[in-house]
């Protein structure tokens, strides 16, 4: 068995993700659960020889070095994947994550609306937040492709690796791949100033270098979109401000706070019907009130600003897990495992 074929059964019984693993079935993730596929368990001579099948005698190099490689692989014709492969235990396995190659409108995902308004600023930073696998990157997809059909824009996006792959229409979109278009985030950040962008994507702002230059680029007129994986928008500011040391937070609390635009924070959760997954958005706009807590630091407070603050947009975790509850969407369990305030749902 190749590789491929796995990820066609993949394509074909419509899972999220693949995983192979030594001594066991491949396994799927379905919704956010996992399922063993009808197939003999793998071995792990044959793993090895099934992996290094898919990649290039640079890629086999760099993963024998660093022990760790991601990549993104594209079926012809079929979907993309988000590759990447670890040693566990001496054996050599492997993680898929499946792209789709159509690219979902901000309706589609049903984003609320002010997500539309937040792609459609003129400059400042953007931030979508949340764990691993609960769509940022789709978000962030749909975001651009709302700027590419409205848009004169030069959109620079820089990638580990690159998922979905856009074509030109109103704006001129470059995806910039880290290892292979560029060294690091950092490095394609600095250097992207001088490429005359509109827009800059930032796939992930993992450290202060990437943050600080991310910081300047809003500030000097530029969009800037970025995923960061904090839980909920005031955690997000705390970690931008707690990366840099103790004499630069001062300054960056202010560039922070002229900055940012908004923090939309995503969970997707099981449905009700068990057939499905569920969005549920934080949101926080850069409101006047919002900007003078970042600026004295009075984190604390930011989402009493945002229970308040619905007719600017803002729409706290907590209500958007009430509304999907009443709604029938989500059980009350999902609900109650998520909330930050359980006492207060309780009385929502």
């Amino acid at each position: 068995m190749e590789i491929r074929d796995l990820l066609l059964l993949c394509i074909k019984k419509g899972a999220s993700d693949l995983h192979i693993t030594e001594n066991e079935p491949p396994v799927l993730r379905f919704n956010g659960k996992l399922s063993r596929a009808e197939l003999e368990p793998i071995q792990r001579h044959e793993l090895k020889k099934m992996i290094y099948g898919i990649l290039s005698n640079p890629q086999k190099e760099m993963f024998e070095k660093n022990l760790e490689l991601d990549f993104s692989l594209a079926l012809p014709d079929l979907d993309r994947f988000r590759a990447n492969i670890h040693i566990q235990k001496g054996c050599v396995e492997a993680a898929f994550r499946r792209i789709p190659l159509e690219i979902p409108t901000i309706e589609a995902l049903k984003l609320p609306p002010i997500i539309t308004e937040l792609a459609r600023r003129p400059n400042g930073l953007v931030l979508i937040t949340g764990p691993t696998g609960m769509g940022k990157t789709t978000t962030l997809a749909a975001m651009i492709n709302l700027i590419n059909n409205e848009r004169e824009s030069i959109v620079l996006c820089i990638e580990d690796p690159i998922e979905f792959i856009f074509q030109n229409k109103k704006s001129i979109i470059k995806q910039r791949e880290v290892f292979s278009d560029t060294h690091s985030f950092a490095e394609a950040l600095r250097h992207a100033l001088r490429q005359d962008p509109n827009v800059i994507v930032v796939g992930e702002m993992r450290d202060l270098e990437t943050i600080s230059t991310a910081l300047t680029a809003a500030e000097t007129g530029h969009l800037v979109l970025a995923t960061l994986h904090t839980p909920d928008a005031p955690q997000t500011i705390s970690r931008i401000i707690d990366v840099f040391p103790p004499h630069q937070q001062q300054q960056v609390k202010l560039q922070l706070a002229d900055c940012l635009q908004g923090v939309v924070s995503q969970l997707l959760l099981p449905n009700s019907a068990g057939n499905g997954r569920v969005l549920a958005t934080e949101i926080m706009i850069a409101t006047s009130g919002i900007r003078n807590l970042i600026r004295e630091q009075e984190v604390e407070q930011i989402p009493t600003l945002m229970q308040t603050g619905s007719q600017y947009g803002m729409c706290t975790m907590d209500k958007s897990l009430k509304d999907l509850t009443q709604r029938g969407l989500i059980s009350v369990d999902v609900a109650l495992s998520k909330v930050k305030n359980i006492e207060e749902f309780k009385q929502l």
